[in-house]
């Protein structure tokens, strides 16, 4: 089998528009949470968001291009520039046969749905816009980046849900390890911070309510956390065959080692109990690597701050690790950048490489008062070095979708 090994990373987020500024906000121990300044919240009971701040696409996307996609887009190829940058590869020298793109999201261009329904209800059907489609696909992003690199190779959109993204870099790990491709741009994008989406997560009661105090609203494993806050941004990386990176000397972040994919077949939204499909991704992908599961160091979690999902997690994690489930450290990014949805997986696999690379986590952030069943290392006191042989990072959706990747360190 074929080594797979991340070279290349892009990121924008709630801390920052690139990978340096989100991890520097990260070990600082600094919320991204504010008051939704996109629209006027004051409709919603839900009032806070993880908004991307002072972004300008023209800065990195030909500006005709850029009014060409919607906003998803344009954060997928806003941090697959930067990736592709980092990685240092030129698409130009490459056989762009055995180069590709796949991007996962779990809404895809919903402002552009609602912009052109709007026009729709208002006006009719002769005015809805002719790029409405090739801009509200959530495949598009994947498109742009080949588009934009020229890559022929595997080319295509996972959606599922808050595992979106995670999914995307699982499949392709696979297609590199099984030598379908040399080289895959992936990750996951998601902007679906609007009143209609906002309103909609609110009124199923899955988001917090903690207006008065944004930066403390997200709050994993916390005996008061109660829902998560809604976020966007996206997450790129640069994949490849470990000896075509070494070739052209690349530098290595982490090898990609593990990736289980499972499903709970239980609810629409609720986990099954004791995060039996968790449970079984994780034991997936860390016996898919052959580290061991005493080899595993630091799990970044899905830690949304939810009733549910922080227990059912937290239930998975000490059954399948048994007693060295008190020897990993446990973490939630959520906890300072929110839920990307579709983005998550990602945005949260750039900070668990970055992790293993540094040999460092961050804090989760707000964990004042543990749920009594919350008894893992969950890094309350602050940043930490450590050693970190691999790590995993964990993503699960609405509808049961469970995905877990394993990170190694290069060595």
């Amino acid at each position: 089998m074929r080594r797979v090994v991340v070279t290349g990373l892009g990121a924008i987020s709630a801390l920052g528009n690139d990978v340096a500024t989100l991890w520097q906000g990260l070990l600082a121990g600094r919320s991204g949470i504010s008051r939704i300044t996109k629209f006027d919240p004051s409709r919603l009971p839900v009032q806070i968001a993880g908004e991307v701040k002072d972004f300008d696409p023209n800065s990195r996307i030909d500006p005709k291009a850029a009014r060409r996609m919607d906003l998803f887009c344009q954060y997928a190829l806003w941090c697959a520039v930067e990736a592709v940058q980092d990685a240092k590869i030129d698409f130009a020298t490459e056989n762009v046969n055995r180069c590709g793109a796949i991007v996962g999201s779990g809404m895809g261009g919903i402002h552009t749905w609602e912009t052109e329904f709007t026009k729709y209800m208002e006006k009719g059907p002769s005015r809805i816009s002719p790029l409405m489609i090739p801009m509200m696909i959530p495949d598009m992003a994947a498109g742009q980046i080949a588009i934009q690199y020229k890559l022929r190779g595997p080319n295509f959109a996972t959606v599922s849900a808050c595992a979106s993204g995670a999914h995307a870099i699982g499949e392709s790990y696979r297609l590199i390890k099984y030598g379908a491709a040399d080289v895959i741009v992936t990750g996951g994008s998601e902007a679906a911070i609007s009143e209609y989406t906002v309103g909609g997560f609110a009124n199923m009661q899955a988001l917090s309510r903690r207006n008065e105090e944004p930066e403390k609203a997200s709050r994993p494993f916390d005996k008061d956390r109660n829902g998560f806050v809604m976020s966007e941004g996206a997450g790129i990386f640069v994949l490849e065959e470990l000896e075509h990176a070494t070739k052209r000397g690349a530098r290595i972040y982490a090898e990609i080692a593990g990736y289980g994919a499972t499903g709970d077949g239980y609810h629409i939204t609720a986990p099954a109990p004791e995060g039996e499909g968790a449970y079984e991704a994780m034991r997936v992908a860390v016996e898919d690597s052959g580290v061991g599961f005493d080899g595993v160091d630091y799990i970044n979690a899905h830690g949304t701050s939810t009733d549910l999902n922080d227990l059912t997690e937290t239930q998975a994690i000490k059954r399948l690790f048994g007693a060295h489930a008190q020897k990993l450290v446990v973490n939630s990014s959520k906890s300072m950048i929110g839920h990307t949805l579709g983005a998550a997986g990602a945005l949260e696999f750039v900070v668990t490489c970055l992790s293993v690379h540094h040999q460092k986590v961050h804090r989760t952030l707000n964990l004042d008062n543990p749920d009594t069943e919350m008894t893992l290392d969950y890094v309350r006191e602050g940043a930490r070095d450590m050693r970190i042989r691999s790590a995993l990072s964990n993503s699960f959706g609405f509808g049961g979708h469970n995905c877990c990747l394993l990170a190694k360190r290069y060595a």
